[in-house]
């Protein structure tokens, strides 16, 4: 549209970019046909996102494809690459825990599609079949695979790549975002609900793999948005921004697309500490302000910053994480076990997530000595285990799923749960999200309730402040005109001072 206002008002394009104008007007409106052999109806917003994939991928344009969690972004990319077997083979890089679910999609919705698992000790063979024979052929290789073949995938030529929860090269200056850059693709397309978590600086790497170029170097695009955007100047370089990437990011929400999804409602569930929690907690929170806020300064390393301020953060799940001799009860376990009490009375089954790990250990000895049922995951969990553990709570056999953050915000679908329970607030709302979506998204029949359990008068009340920073961030650039920034340290050893805890 803006190419075409400036040829109205006099501006004069080479032949070339004339072409390539016509060429864009005319696959504007253009529709895809399915291909045949899709084993799925998609939804129509689903189609409508499909169309568009196609039409970037006829451009030679890379795509974020930047729905909300839980709206068939596989199913949408799937039939594009089912549309396009014939041009080669496609790479799809993922998180361990999610490759699982992409080869099961691919075999059910996409059976034309010969995926090969990127794993084991024959990866080498796989590599050799890609060579041989790439029409048709879906490599599914996870990111820490990625990043330790990278030169081996590096020597192969994809006719598609895409990335799955892409926001995990966010920091384009990891090995596993540089192993991304050195992919060799025709197409590239980068799936995730998340494409900002924490600053407008996770854009660019993600848009560096896309399209490489188009937000310019690093140094050049922290220098003209990203320090100006923090600083909350005027609205024009985020304006910019979003004018740039505008036509390369789909995103919809879900509260816009799916209707007749169940609503959502979220409560906070306020925790009191007793009063020896609160003596240990005000002695702790002192020592600590005291260690990074001392006469001579304040701590600048944000590492040590985040280090004691987790601590605080650990204290108010459980005062035997800080101190191995606290009493065995804790307020907040207290509190959870109360909650899952009135939950079973009625017949409700939920989803059970912490940060901590020792923590749900303390959490799993107090479901045991109460015959509780549950099944547990985390980052140590096997692949195998992970999926059998999903399948035994989809089919009833556990009240309670107890679940590491990170281990399982993403890639799984636990639709038989009508309850999240968030034991402890996280840094950032999109991870809370994404971990809340494994339970609202589509096959869900049953309305959601999401309970936060925050401990008063600590930290966990500071934290909350943070998290509509977070969110008008993701606004900001993808949808409105808010402000946002990363967190600062002087931000987080703003937590410690007294009127805050």
């Amino acid at each position: 549209d803006e190419l075409t206002q400036q040829e109205e008002g006099g501006l004069e394009l080479d032949p070339e970019a004339a072409q390539w104008l016509e060429r864009v007007r005319g696959l504007a409106s253009k529709t895809f046909e399915l291909p045949s052999s899709l084993r799925a109806e998609l939804r129509p917003y689903q189609l409508e996102g499909f169309h568009w994939l196609c039409r970037l991928a006829e451009l030679g344009l890379g795509a974020c494809l930047a729905d909300d969690m839980g709206l068939g972004k596989t199913l949408q990319i799937l039939a594009l690459l089912l549309l396009r077997a014939d041009q080669g083979a496609a790479l799809v890089v993922a998180p361990t825990s999610v490759c699982a679910n992409w080869a099961i999609e691919a075999r059910r919705f996409a059976p034309g599609l010969e995926v090969l698992e990127y794993n084991g000790d024959a990866r080498d063979e796989l590599l050799d079949q890609v060579r041989q024979a790439p029409a048709g052929k879906l490599l599914v290789c996870s990111y820490a695979l990625l990043q330790q073949d990278q030169a081996k995938l590096a020597e192969l030529d994809f006719a598609c790549a895409v990335l799955d929860e892409a926001q995990f090269i966010k920091n384009a200056q990891s090995l596993r975002a540089q192993a991304a850059f050195r992919i060799r693709a025709g197409l590239r397309i980068a799936a995730t609900g998340t494409p900002v978590e924490n600053h407008a600086a996770d854009l660019w790497s993600i848009f560096h793999f896309l399209n490489p170029g188009l937000l310019g170097d690093f140094a050049d695009f922290n220098r003209r948005f990203v320090k100006p955007i923090e600083r909350e100047q005027a609205q024009s370089p985020e304006q910019l921004l979003r004018r740039v990437i505008q036509p390369y990011v789909l995103r919809r929400l879900k509260r816009d697309v799916l209707k007749e999804l169940p609503p959502l409602t979220e409560l906070r569930h306020d925790v009191e500490l007793s009063r020896d929690e609160t003596l240990r907690y005000a002695m702790l929170r002192k020592q600590i302000h005291d260690k990074l806020l001392t006469p001579h300064g304040k701590r600048e390393n944000k590492i040590e910053v985040l280090a004691e301020i987790t601590r605080l953060r650990r204290f108010c799940c459980h005062p035997r994480l800080v101190f191995p001799d606290a009493e065995r009860e804790s307020s907040k376990v207290q509190a959870f076990l109360e909650l899952v009490e009135e939950l079973r009375e009625n017949s409700h089954r939920a989803l059970v997530f912490s940060q901590f790990v020792d923590f749900l250990s303390l959490v799993r000895e107090q479901l045991d000595e109460r015959g509780v049922s549950y099944e547990y995951l985390d980052g140590s969990t096997p692949q195998a285990k992970r999926q059998e553990r999903v399948d035994s709570f989809q089919n009833g056999n556990a009240s309670l799923f107890l679940i590491s953050l990170k281990a399982g915000g993403f890639g799984l679908n636990l639709t038989a749960a009508d309850y999240v329970i968030h034991l402890d607030p996280w840094w950032n709302p999109a991870v809370e999200a994404q971990a809340t979506d494994r339970a609202h998204r589509i096959g869900q029949e049953r309305r959601v309730t999401v309970y936060r359990l925050i401990t008063k008068h600590t930290i966990e009340e500071s934290i909350l402040g943070l998290h509509e920073k977070k969110r008008t961030l993701a606004r900001s650039l993808l949808e409105d005109s808010a402000k946002a920034a990363r967190v600062s340290t002087d931000e987080l050893l703003r937590l410690l001072s007294p009127d805050v805890t």
